[in-house]
């Protein structure tokens, strides 16, 4: 209990000293406070400082991240598992919940933004997405028909890539249930997918806005002076958190809080009036719309330091996400077939997304957010926009997101099907 208090502790109070080292030096600032999240938790989930479980407790897990409480403690009663691999299990189903708190930034990174403004860039991101789906289809066909003679049950993980790269984890796992995936397949699809979407992810956010943004015409700011002078004066406020500790902004950022718990509830209310339960797509959709409605009203979105608040939960969830992973699982020779599908498709949709991109004149914001879109999901959205410097494609992703996240179960199965044939 201590070491999950402890954990609970840093997770929440490490963001706020790499805000300070950023604020502080200049070499932090470049580098950028994500890629700082993102580079810590990598070492914390990597090194070995987290406790990992033993063989049985991986066996018993069936590719899910941690176990029901009950069924735990029922395997260390039969002594199939040790009180450490409990212990684990408690740190597993700790991390898994705190992740949630990305959902919490999304209303706070939405209130701020001028949604009438974003109507005007809409059409580029419709055709980045389209593009994108493009890319998804062609370049996970292809790789199954390269690796299916040395990846057992080839169709099966194209399916589950298909999902994933379109809507994100929560496809992962229901498309493994739909397609009958083996749990070992599953786990080392899964952790395959962190390693290359870790290394792509810190690279979308360090050197990716310099990169694409030589080989794709800019982002087209509108002509108006006015809302141009407004889109600067907000590209330079992303990474500000001064003035946050202001009494009469602490004020506004207690108000925005509690009306973004407010809007979760009633997203959460929605989906179990209308499932019986909690649905990750109908959640965002509902807290996306209601925040989208709520920053209509001047005094919603005129409350100071709102989008840092929910910068500040982004970080969170990209510590915790990455302290998640361990990168140490990959070195194994048996599976080098899996990784080089999992490279294939990730690297190849992001190259064949980029070509598309060129030849229909796509900008490199719309393209980069899209791609995060489809293949981080929702929460990683804001990320991306962050070292973009570029709010006004931050609603376009999520929209893109939630589209992946409708559309991914039935491309999964569908294309699973449709490669099982070829």
């Amino acid at each position: 209990m201590v070491t999950i208090i402890l954990l609970v502790i840093f997770y929440f109070t490490f963001p706020l000293f790499i805000i300070w080292i950023c604020s502080k030096w200049s070499f932090f600032r470049k580098l950028g406070s994500i890629v700082l999240a993102y580079g810590f938790g990598l070492l914390i989930g990597t090194s070995g400082i987290l406790p990992s479980g033993s063989e049985a407790y991986r066996s018993a897990l069936k590719g899910e991240k941690f176990l029901p409480q009950e069924e735990a403690y029922a395997l260390f009663t039969s002594g199939t598992i040790s009180d450490q691999d409990i212990m684990v299990n408690d740190l597993a189903t700790t991390q898994d919940t705190l992740v949630a708190i990305g959902v919490l930034a999304f209303p706070l990174l939405l209130f701020s933004l001028n949604i009438r403004r974003w109507l005007k860039y809409a059409k580029e991101g419709i055709i980045s997405m389209i593009l994108a789906l493009f890319s998804i289809i062609v370049i996970i066909v292809t790789g199954y028909l390269i690796f299916r003679n040395v990846v057992p049950d080839c169709w099966k993980v194209g399916g589950m890539l298909v999902g994933v790269y379109t809507g994100g984890t929560p496809n992962l796992v229901s498309l493994k249930l739909a397609l009958d995936v083996e749990p070992n397949t599953f786990i080392m699809s899964n952790t395959f997918d962190i390693f290359v979407g870790a290394i792509t992810i810190i690279f979308f956010i360090s050197l990716g806005p310099k990169v694409f943004r030589a080989i794709l015409p800019p982002f087209k700011r509108i002509s108006n002076e006015e809302q141009s002078n407004d889109s600067i004066a907000e590209t330079g406020s992303f990474d500000d958190y001064s003035g946050m500790f202001k009494k009469g902004v602490l004020i506004d950022l207690a108000k925005a809080l509690t009306l973004a718990i407010i809007i979760l509830g009633i997203s959460a209310g929605l989906s179990i009036l209308l499932f019986g339960e909690m649905k990750d797509p109908v959640v965002i959709l509902s807290i996306t719309t209601i925040s989208i409605i709520a920053s209509l009203f001047p005094w919603v979105n005129r409350m100071e330091k709102t989008f840092q608040l929910g910068m500040y939960f982004v970080l969170i969830f990209s510590l915790i996400v990455a302290s998640m992973a361990d990168l140490k699982s990959i070195f194994d020779f048996k599976m080098l077939g899996l990784l080089g599908f999992v490279t294939w498709c990730y690297f190849g949709s992001l190259v064949l997304h980029l070509l598309l991109s060129k030849i229909f004149k796509v900008d490199a914001d719309n393209y980069l957010i899209t791609t995060t879109a489809f293949v981080f999901s929702p929460p990683f959205v804001p990320v991306v926009a962050s070292a973009l410097k570029n709010k006004d494609v931050i609603i376009t992703g999520i929209t893109v997101g939630i589209v992946g996240y409708l559309l991914g179960n039935y491309l999964g199965v569908a294309l699973g099907y449709f490669m099982r044939g070829l």
